[in-house]
């Protein structure tokens, strides 16, 4: 039995929702980012039981076909832009086809109706997170960060996240600029 978990972005949350499912004796057989698969069907009480434990930690079982669809949707995201490892000319249209084997167009009407910004949008934003981050621990300079995000230059990099923050990369490593949270992107 497999389930959608909204707000999963991290190893941490991994951890922390297979934590609170082997605590209620659910056998979980996997549990990837903003997935779970439990090796036995579970009661409807068990399901409300399991909603009620994981919103008091932020997250949520999605129950809703489209909604899983959108989350999915994010986490695919979200894990390739956190490996670092984008190619110049990476196309989301055909990576997100090839991981949900839906057209693409029907998923990205979706995604923006629902989340009121397109999936591009959101990609950008998840690979400015990603800049800050690497800015604030000094772990690459923009130019290796330009090339792990897949940016055709220097130049690209910095206008988009001047446009993203109001501050060019300089300018946020200077002033000790912060950090969203992936679920709050």
């Amino acid at each position: 039995m497999k389930f959608i978990v909204k707000n999963m972005v991290c190893n941490r949350c991994i951890m922390v929702v297979k934590q609170v499912l082997e605590e209620m004796n659910l056998q979980p057989l996997r549990v990837a980012m903003g997935e779970i698969e439990l090796k036995k069907p579970v009661t409807a009480k068990q399901l409300d039981l399991l909603n009620e434990k994981l919103k008091a930690l932020g997250f949520e079982v999605l129950d809703n076909t489209k909604q899983s669809q959108i989350e999915k949707i994010k986490s695919l995201l979200i894990q390739k832009v956190q490996q670092g490892d984008l190619e110049e000319h990476f196309s989301i249209t055909d990576f997100i086809t090839q991981s949900i084997h839906k057209e693409y167009s029907q998923l990205s009407r979706l995604f923006s109706e629902v989340e009121g910004l397109t999936v591009e949008q959101f990609f950008i934003l998840q690979k400015i997170e990603k800049v800050k981050e690497w800015l604030i621990y000094n772990e690459s300079n923009l130019s290796e960060i330009a090339w792990k995000l897949g940016y055709s230059s220097v130049a690209h990099l910095s206008a988009q996240f001047k446009k993203i923050t109001g501050l060019t990369p300089s300018a946020f490593k200077k002033i000790g600029g912060t950090r969203k949270s992936l679920d709050e992107v």
